[in-house]
């Protein structure tokens, strides 16, 4: 009799364990169903704020281009969004550019004497972060006219880095290298 009584034991056991385990089971799927079809609002809402930060980060840019073009002497209107902590890579300097004044003191020197951009294409892709953070990477074909009207042309990878601050975004760092044409 006790081993009956036993084995029964056991069985009960069993199946409690069974059925506790299966009700555990139904209640996460009803909790993920209900986390995927609570959140699809969230994801298109967030994709439309990614999109509008995509396209501030390009507006800003292009306007930064647009400036040099207008006047290359110009640093501080080509700078304005610039953190004061900006740095830079560049394959025609040894070394990281540390800060916008730094930035803005080794561009004047060459202002006058650098080509102007004439024409060029852009291919960029944004990825945001937490809504305060855009990388922006693109490569940027272009050809660009001296003071002597000798042209040449241009290829980079460029990669940038945006920063929210105070409600501003602001480049907190830039990676320019070259791309030199397939042999």
């Amino acid at each position: 009799m006790k081993q009956l009584t036993r084995v029964f034991a056991i069985a009960v056991l069993t199946l409690a364990v069974s059925f506790l385990a299966l009700g555990q089971a139904q209640s996460k799927k009803m909790v993920a169903k209900n986390a995927v079809d609570t959140s699809t609002p969230n994801i298109v809402s967030q994709r439309t704020a990614d999109a509008d930060v995509a396209k501030a980060v390009i507006e800003m840019t292009k306007a930064e281009w647009a400036s040099e073009i207008r006047d290359p002497s110009n640093l501080a209107e080509q700078a304005k969004d610039m953190a004061d902590d900006y740095t830079e890579f560049r394959p025609e300097y040894p070394t990281r550019l540390e800060g916008k004044n730094q930035y803005v003191r080794i561009n004047t020197a060459g202002a006058n004497a650098n080509p102007k951009p004439i024409s060029s294409e852009f291919s960029p892709k944004v990825q945001v972060y937490n809504g305060d953070v855009a990388i922006l990477s693109y490569h940027y074909v272009g050809i660009d006219k001296d003071n002597n009207g000798k042209t040449e042309n241009t290829r980079v990878k460029v990669t940038r880095v945006y920063v929210k601050r105070d409600g501003k975004w602001m480049l907190v760092h830039k990676n320019v290298g070259s791309d030199p044409l397939p042999k």
